[in-house]
């Protein structure tokens, strides 16, 4: 997929202003970005469900056509959270997206239910699943097609951390056979094990692509916390080492603030017999990347020390919960030629997908 020069404006607000994109075959891409940074609405960009303002749009080396008319074959995945019939089984809500698309091969459903995990719930209703869960049905319905390109915007959302690791293991997995994917996320942690490249989105603009050892190399640091046998004497061996800036937290803990690594700060403290007990990453590199990217804040030693407190003071793991609103006129690609919903008003008509 390659994108280039998309700008998509409402009435006076410029939603995505002149990004370039690319996704190569075989490549996990993150697509980066607070909320409000034009993600999603880049998403509905390549989806065909929204017309670009100005720009170009390539899948598989061929133009996107126009908003009416989209050809999406060998293009799967969901924007925002995928929707379904909740008084339906999961099983048949795929049995309705594969007739939506033509049909698929005999065991499919089955097979795509087993690689999400949802092979022993298939026979639920979807009103009885875990938002979790959901997200996991959205996935299966999406590699129902045996997608080439694969685009998910949020595909953590709901998922406890078992969850994530399995979704990682996926997407890697899909990518290893030569499927493209794209995901969109506002929190880097879900990601950052996941991605070869990043994408870093800020009021619509791109303020960083590279890869994401070009992202880590240029991160202005990290931050731990750390417990030791003599806090004091840490504190005073901190000051030999510039690139480690020490701090004593409100409840007495110690925080470091380190730019590149902290293994010379760590083995000096063997040397001076000062045992050390604990020591947590809080911030890793990316992470501070991504808020130096997105912010106006300079991320200095004291900054990256406030980022620590920020960092622990959140709820982990820090996954955001949606309420599950099913809505036909809320599109969402699981694949086929999206032709618009043609009449088709009532909340009960159809699940959220592309309309042939």
């Amino acid at each position: 997929m390659r994108a280039s020069g998309l700008v998509k404006r409402f009435e006076t607000t410029t939603a995505v202003d002149g990004v370039d994109l690319v996704v190569r075959e075989g490549e996990v891409r993150g697509l980066l970005g607070p909320n409000g940074a034009g993600k999603t609405t880049l998403l509905r960009l390549l989806f065909g469900l929204v017309a670009a303002d100005q720009g170009e749009i390539e899948l598989f080396g061929h133009p996107l056509g126009s908003a009416e008319s989209v050809n999406l074959d060998g293009v799967a995945g969901f924007i925002e959270e995928p929707t379904f019939y909740p008084y339906l089984p999961g099983r048949v809500n795929l049995e309705l997206f594969a007739e939506l698309d033509g049909g698929v091969a005999a065991g499919r459903i089955e097979e795509v239910l087993e690689v999400v995990g949802l092979s022993g719930r298939g026979g639920d209703r979807v009103s009885g699943y875990s938002t979790g869960m959901r997200q996991r049905l959205g996935i299966a319905a999406a590699l129902l097609r045996s997608p080439r390109l694969l685009l998910l915007d949020e595909p953590t959302s709901g998922l406890d951390p078992g969850g994530a690791r399995d979704m990682a293991r996926l997407v890697r997995g899909l990518a290893a056979d030569g499927t493209a994917v794209l995901l969109s996320s506002h929190l880097i942690g879900d990601l950052e094990n996941v991605c070869d490249a990043f994408t870093v989105l800020r009021l619509g603009k791109v303020v960083w692509d590279g890869s994401a050892q070009q992202l880590r190399e240029q991160a202005p640091g990290s931050a731990y916390r750390i417990a030791t046998s003599d806090d004091d004497r840490a504190l005073e061996i901190a000051e030999r080492h510039p690139n480690v800036h020490a701090t004593r937290s409100p409840t007495g803990e110690l925080r470091l603030a380190v730019q590149g690594r902290a293994d010379a700060y760590v083995l000096d403290l063997g040397r001076a017999d000062v045992a050390v007990r604990r020591l947590e990453l809080v911030v890793s590199p990316l992470e501070s990347m991504f808020f130096a990217l997105t912010s106006d804040v300079e991320l200095d030693p004291a900054a990256l020390a406030d980022l620590i407190e920020v960092a622990l003071a959140r709820p982990r793991p820090l996954h955001r919960e949606r309420r599950f609103r099913p809505s036909p006129r809320r599109l969402a690609v699981a694949s086929g030629t999206c032709t618009g919903p043609s009449g088709a008003s009532s909340r009960r008509s159809s699940p959220r997908a592309c309309w042939r």
